[in-house]
């Protein structure tokens, strides 16, 4: 009988006290996701300084110049990254202050005009760049220079005869560069500036006339050159404009009518519209090109291990680690968020790694991880199995796959009896 009621005192015990710690988990839980007892509020901190818009110039939300300061923004206690910075460590939610956090109202969605994501964009493997040709017709400060294909008339004051041979259709440079005339036969045109033609047929002709022949040579149809290679460009019928698209090619070059090929990766635009201008005017006068990115190459980042979706997954803007994670879906419970694994490529295909702690900033308790870091290009993000998720796989591929497919009678018996509570 005494044994009986020692045993119910106990059961009463054990009892109040499982109501005691659910009775503690609710209220901690509650105080947690009202707020309360969790963080300190900045606005009841009797040494809680006072922020304006106008106090925090490094901030400056654009506000339209009709609206007041205090229609556009908001102050909400929050943490930002110099929050803490003092310190010398990361920002906790203890270090809350009031920040701008709405600037915009309903536009926030727009967000604001941020800073470029990098200095000077680099060509790379793979990029679609467009070549725009114009024609300038500026002053080259030069005498023409006949080429092949031009069509020019050459006529005299004091023969009638050489007049009408070229008054109609004029005569066209052959592709060695040479016209046949009365009198003298072949000459070498092409090659020579109008100027020193002309005084070059002055001379032929003053043996046959008594008086300087006074030549006159006129260009008919001249930029020969340049039209040809602008008509190999041509998409007026298709696009518009004179234009050629090009690929960057695994190489890391490009080809271009005349030019040839050009080494592009690590270019930044300006610099390659000064490079392929350098190289048309060595063979064309009046020509300007115009370099136009189109289409970026691909960029795209790698989320493998303990995620929901893992896989490849496109770079289209500036990503973080944790938005990676995001793309995939979120991790898995089991998953060691304190030792997630990068791997990166570096600029000489050299393979570096480092290991983020994300645990904190994933389950809220850190507002602004320092492990929060950028992705590029090629990226692997590997979130690997808790050491106690890597034990379970241990015991399950130990006792289930190994000794069950070596004894699969013994170790079914010994469950039924054992773990089930089967007596024969």
């Amino acid at each position: 009988m005494l044994y009986k009621q020692n045993t119910n005192h106990q059961k009463h015990w054990i009892y109040l006290q499982a109501v005691f710690v659910v009775a503690v988990a609710v209220s901690l839980n509650h105080a947690m996701a009202s707020g309360q007892n969790y963080v300190q509020h900045p606005e009841s901190m009797t040494t809680m300084q006072e922020y304006t818009v106008e106090s925090m110039p490094s901030y400056g939300p654009a506000i339209q110049s009709h609206a007041a300061a205090s229609e556009q923004t908001k102050l909400y206690c929050g943490v930002d990254q110099q929050s803490g910075s003092a310190y010398g460590k990361d920002p906790s939610w203890h270090n809350q202050w009031k920040i701008p956090f709405e600037s915009y109202g309903a536009g926030e969605y727009i967000g604001p005009a941020r800073t470029p994501h990098v200095p000077a964009y680099r060509l790379r493997v793979d990029d679609q760049i467009e070549f725009v040709f114009q024609i300038t017709r500026h002053n080259l400060g030069k005498g023409y220079v006949l080429s092949s294909g031009d069509v020019i008339r050459i006529t005299s004051p004091v023969d009638e005869k050489l007049n009408e041979a070229s008054r109609e259709l004029g005569l066209t440079i052959l592709p060695d560069n040479t016209v046949s005339l009365d009198l003298i036969g072949t000459v070498v045109a092409g090659g020579k500036t109008i100027e020193a033609f002309k005084a070059e047929l002055d001379s032929l002709y003053s043996r046959f006339y008594d008086t300087k022949p006074n030549i006159v040579v006129s260009g008919l149809r001249t930029g020969t050159k340049l039209r040809d290679f602008l008509d190999s460009v041509d998409a007026r019928a298709g696009s518009g404009g004179q234009a050629r698209q090009v690929t960057v090619s695994p190489d890391g070059t490009i080809r271009l009518p005349l030019a040839g090929t050009v080494g592009v990766v690590g270019l930044s635009l300006d610099e390659l519209e000064r490079e392929i201008n350098m190289r048309y005017a060595q063979q064309l006068g009046g020509l300007h090109v115009t370099p136009i990115l189109t289409n970026r190459a691909p960029r795209f980042i790698y989320v493998a291990g303990e995620v929901t979706q893992p896989g490849r997954f496109e770079l289209s803007a500036p990503t973080s680690a944790m938005q990676a994670i995001a793309l995939a879906g979120g991790w898995n419970n089991g998953g060691n968020l304190r030792q997630i694994v990068v791997f990166r490529r570096d600029k000489d295909w050299r393979l570096m790694a480092i290991k983020l702690d994300l645990a904190a900033g994933l389950f809220g308790r850190k507002p602004i991880p320092s492990d929060e870091i950028w992705l590029r290009d090629s990226d692997i993000i590997l979130i690997p199995k808790a050491p106690i998720l890597r034990l379970a796989d241990a015991v399950e591929l130990y006792f289930s796959r190994t000794l069950y497919g070596i004894f699969p009678s013994e170790l079914g018996s010994f469950d039924a009896q054992s773990i089930g509570g089967v007596q024969n």
